[in-house]
């Protein structure tokens, strides 16, 4: 029995079993208690995980692969549902390193639930597009910094591990995959009001190529004495939108 790649879930099985052992390699680097597993597919990262000297739990939406999965490795715990609708309380109930091979049209979703629960979350190795694996390393003053890229990197310190060819999957994608390990930083709490802060960076963003005076006139008013304010959000760093943030926070508390 083989499992049938569906597109509507955005499965592409990793199929290579030297880029395989070096994930692995990467994943058993984190020194996990607790670990779980988003998108086993067939098994091909878990076979060498789930027995493993810590907690391993692998969570599968795909009925098919479910079924593979409790006939292959039947010591395995498989959870049957959706990562992104499942109760994060009980996945995350103590210190969870999340890995996989991660379904390319969920992977910025998945990195906004870690990140809602990063207290949680230590750290992460995961194989996504490698656009947005470029995407979330970038520094401040590049056109492809943005909204991940800031959030991520406020919280995590970001290693691009290395990249994957098309050729490694089956069916084939039509985009180069990356590596890439995320491990929790110092910043336990911002500064700044963390709502606030998560939502400047958003609206920025979302009028990239407007200066920030222009794309935040609702939050700044009148402010004339933040020197932010004439420049384009991919040119400020985690720590100048902290700054950011205060800004306006100080503007609108007087």
């Amino acid at each position: 029995m083989s499992v049938r790649a569906k597109k509507k879930l955005g499965q592409h099985f990793l199929n290579d079993e030297n880029i395989v052992n070096k994930i692995v390699s990467a994943i058993l680097e984190l020194e996990a208690k607790k670990m779980i597993e988003i998108g086993p597919g067939m098994g091909i990262l878990s076979k060498d995980l789930y027995q493993k000297d810590f907690n391993f739990s692998a969570i599968e939406i795909d009925s098919e692969s479910v079924e593979y999965l409790a006939k292959n490795y039947p010591n395995m715990n498989v959870i049957s549902g959706d990562f992104l609708k499942l109760d994060a309380h009980k996945l995350f109930d103590e210190d969870t390193y999340i890995v996989g091979n991660f379904p390319y049209n969920i992977s910025s979703q998945i990195f906004f639930k870690m990140l809602k629960h990063r207290d949680h979350v230590p750290g992460l190795v995961g194989m996504i597009q490698k656009e947005v694996a470029e995407r979330i390393q970038e520094k401040a003053g590049t056109k492809t910094y943005g909204i991940l890229s800031v959030l991520l990197q406020t919280f995590y310190d970001v290693e691009y591990l290395f990249t994957v060819n098309e050729n490694a999957f089956t069916p084939p994608p039509k985009v180069k995959s990356a590596v890439i390990k995320l491990t929790r930083n110092n910043r336990k709490n911002l500064e700044c009001d963390e709502a606030l802060y998560f939502r400047l960076i958003k609206e920025s963003f979302g009028q990239r190529r407007k200066m920030l005076r222009a794309s935040l006139r609702q939050h700044i008013g009148n402010i004339t004495d933040c020197k932010f304010l004439t420049e384009r959000p991919e040119q400020l760093s985690v720590d100048d939108f902290i700054q950011l943030t205060l800004a306006v926070e100080k503007y609108q508390n007087k």
